[in-house]
C-alpha cells in the first residue's frame, strides 16, 4: 500500500458531504477483478463491489453498484428503473460519459449525477468497498453513508 494518496472527484465529494471513508491503493497491474482486489485487500469478496453503467431504449444512463463476483440481472436493473430494458454501456463510451475508464469506475464524481442503485446485499456489511476513481484505488466505506452521498436506493440487482 501506498502512504500518499491523490485525492479523487469521489474521495472529494465524500470530504466535503463529511462522509467517513478509508482508501486503499495497491498496484492495479496485479489486479483488474474484483475477487483480485479483494485478496489483496484481504477481504471477503463479497464486501468488494464494482459499479455498472448502464443505457436504456430511452437513452438514459443508470449506474448499479454490485457484488464484485456477480452479474447484474438485466430483467431486474430494468425493473428497478422503471424501463423497458437496460444494456450495458459499451467500454468505448464509459470514459466521455462517466470521466471514469474501465476498472475504476466510481459510483461517485462522474461528469454527470446518474440515478444510482445498489444492490441490497451492501446492507449485510458494516462496510463495503467500491472504486475510489481510478484504477488502484478502492474506498472502504459504509453502504448506508455511500448511498446517502450517490442519492442511491437499495434493491435486488444480481443474478440468482
Amino acid at each position: 500500500m501506498k502512504n500518499k494518496i491523490e485525492k479523487t472527484n469521489a474521495m472529494r465529494i465524500l470530504d466535503q458531504n463529511k462522509i467517513p471513508y478509508t482508501p486503499f491503493t495497491y498496484d492495479d497491474t496485479i489486479a483488474i477483478s474484483a475477487v483480485e482486489v479483494a485478496n489483496i485487500l484481504n477481504e471477503d469478496p463479497k464486501q468488494v463491489y464494482k459499479t455498472l453503467v448502464t443505457t436504456s431504449k430511452s437513452n438514459t444512463n443508470y449506474v448499479f453498484v454490485i457484488q464484485g463476483d456477480k452479474e447484474l440481472d438485466l430483467k431486474k436493473a430494468s425493473k428497478a428503473c422503471d424501463e423497458k430494458y437496460v444494456e450495458m454501456l459499451k467500454s468505448k463510451d464509459l470514459l466521455p460519459l462517466t470521466g471514469y475508464i474501465h476498472g475504476g469506475c466510481s459510483p461517485l464524481g462522474m461528469k454527470k449525477k446518474f440515478k444510482t442503485f445498489i444492490d441490497e446485499s451492501a446492507l449485510a456489511f458494516d462496510h463495503i468497498y467500491v472504486s475510489g476513481g481510478k484504477r488502484g484505488l478502492q474506498i472502504k466505506i459504509n453502504p448506508s453513508d455511500l448511498a446517502k452521498v450517490s442519492q442511491a436506493s437499495f434493491t435486488s440487482l444480481e443474478m440468482e
